[in-house]
C-alpha cells in the first residue's frame, strides 16, 4: 500500500482561514481593472439564484468583492459577447447551476458525456420534441423557453412543456447554451453558434476534466478538505481521490482540522496579508456556500432560510452574513421599501460588530439607489442606539 504523500506545510488556523479569504477575493486589494469578468474568471464559478431581495446573487458576488459595481454593468460583463461577437461565459451545472468562464467549456466535457448517457429523467419528453427544438433555434435563432412554445403546462412550476423539457436537456447534452438572461428568462441557441470553435469539442476525458476541476476549485478556495473540494463543482468524493494526486495541489495539515487538506501552492508561496473588506455576503457566495467549512474555517453557523416555514425561521427569509476584518459577525435581513433598505432582523455577535454593521448597510443602499436605512429587529435592544447613531 503506497503511504499518503507527506504534508507540505502546517497551517494553523488562522493562516487557513486568511489563506481562504485572499483565494477568494476579500483579502488584500481587488483589482478593479479586471472588473467583473476578472472576479469570475478567479472564482471559478458564481451561482445563479431566483431569489432576489438587495440583489440577485450573481449580482451580490462581485459587488461584495469590488464595492459598488453598477448592476447594468455586472449584466454586460458577464452577458456581453467579446469582440468577435463570442460569449466571455457560460451558464452551466457546476456547484448549481452557475455562470462559468467560456474558456472552460471543454472541462465540463465529462459532465454533459455523463447527463447524455443518463438512463431516466423527471419527465417525460414526447417523440420528435428535442429535435423541434433543435431545428426551431437553427431556423429561428436565440430563443426563450416563451418563445419556443412555453415553458409550462398550466400546472404547477415544475409541470413543463415538451419545448421546455427539449431545450433543458438540450442544455444539460451541451448541444444548447444559454446565452443571456432576459427577465430572468434563459435565452437559448445552439452552442456551434455561441461557443468559440476552439473550445466547441468533447475530446477531453474524465480523467483530464476532473484534474482541471480540482485544480480550479483548490485554487478558488486556497485551502480545503476533500469534501470542500468536491463540493465546489459537486464532484464526487472518488472522482477527486482519482486526480488530486496529479492536480497540482499539495496536501497540508491545518491546526483544529480534522481531516486531511490540500492548498494551492501559490497561496503558500508568500503569507496572506492586505486589507479586509467590509461587506454583506449573499448566502450563495461561494465563501461560505458549504456550511460545513463555514463552521470549520469561521466558528459560524449559517443556514438559508428562505425554503424554511416563516414560523421556524431564525434570522430571516434571506438572512447575508457580515464580513469584517476577516471574520463573520452577523447577518442582516433585507429589504426594500421604495428608497429605503430595509433591515428586517440583524443579529450580531458581538458590540464591535455594530459600526461594521452599519457601514455595510450604508453601502449596500447606495449600491442599490436606496438614500435611507430603517432598522426593524435587532436581536440585541441594548446596541439599538449604538446602531441607529453609526447609521447616521
Amino acid at each position: 500500500m503506497t503511504a499518503p504523500p507527506k504534508p507540505a506545510a502546517e497551517l494553523s488556523a488562522d493562516e487557513a482561514r486568511r489563506t481562504a479569504l485572499r483565494a477568494q477575493g476579500f483579502l488584500g486589494t481587488p483589482d478593479r481593472r479586471a472588473g467583473v469578468r476578472g472576479a469570475l474568471r478567479h472564482l471559478g464559478a458564481v451561482q445563479l439564484d431566483t431569489i432576489s431581495v438587495l440583489a440577485r446573487s450573481h449580482e451580490l458576488v462581485p459587488y461584495a468583492r469590488l464595492g459598488a459595481v453598477g448592476r447594468t454593468t455586472v449584466d454586460r460583463a458577464y452577458w456581453t459577447p467579446d469582440a468577435r461577437g463570442l460569449p466571455t461565459a457560460f451558464e452551466y451545472w457546476s456547484h448549481a447551476a452557475c455562470l462559468l468562464p467560456i474558456e472552460e467549456w471543454p472541462h465540463f466535457a465529462f459532465r454533459r458525456r455523463a447527463y447524455r448517457n443518463r438512463p431516466q429523467w423527471h419527465h417525460d419528453l414526447p417523440d420528435g420534441a428535442y429535435e423541434r427544438v433543435i431545428h426551431q433555434l437553427r431556423t429561428e435563432g436565440p430563443l426563450t423557453a416563451t418563445e419556443l412554445g412555453g415553458a409550462k403546462n398550466g400546472g404547477e412550476w415544475w409541470d413543463w412543456s415538451a419545448s421546455k423539457v427539449a431545450v433543458e436537456r438540450a442544455l444539460m447534452h451541451g448541444e444548447v447554451v444559454c446565452v443571456e438572461r432576459r427577465g430572468w428568462k434563459r435565452v437559448y441557441d445552439l452552442a456551434e453558434r455561441a461557443v468559440p470553435a476552439e473550445l466547441l469539442h468533447d475530446e477531453l476525458d474524465d480523467r483530464e476534466c476532473l484534474r482541471r476541476l480540482v485544480r480550479l476549485a483548490g485554487r478558488s478556495l486556497g485551502v480545503g478538505t476533500r469534501a470542500d473540494i468536491a463540493d465546489y463543482h459537486r464532484l464526487k468524493g472518488e472522482q477527486v481521490d482519482s486526480v488530486i494526486a496529479d492536480s497540482g495541489l499539495v496536501p497540508v495539515t491545518v491546526a483544529g482540522w480534522d481531516r486531511a487538506a490540500w492548498a494551492d501552492p501559490a497561496a503558500l508561496e508568500t503569507p496572506p496579508r492586505g486589507r479586509h473588506r467590509t461587506t454583506l455576503l449573499s448566502p450563495f457566495d461561494s465563501l461560505i456556500w458549504e456550511r460545513a467549512r463555514t463552521e470549520r474555517i469561521f466558528g459560524f453557523t449559517h443556514r438559508l432560510e428562505a425554503y424554511v416555514p416563516k414560523p421556524k425561521r431564525v434570522h430571516g427569509y434571506f438572512a447575508m452574513p457580515l464580513l469584517s476584518g476577516g471574520r463573520l459577525l452577523g447577518r442582516v435581513d433585507p429589504a426594500r421599501d421604495g428608497r429605503t433598505l430595509v433591515a428586517k432582523q440583524v443579529s450580531l455577535e458581538s458590540a464591535k460588530a455594530v459600526e461594521p454593521m452599519a457601514r455595510a448597510l450604508r453601502e449596500a443602499a447606495e449600491w442599490v439607489g436606496c438614500d435611507d436605512v430603517r432598522v426593524e429587529r435587532l436581536d440585541r435592544p441594548e446596541w439599538a442606539a449604538a446602531l441607529t447613531a453609526a447609521l447616521r
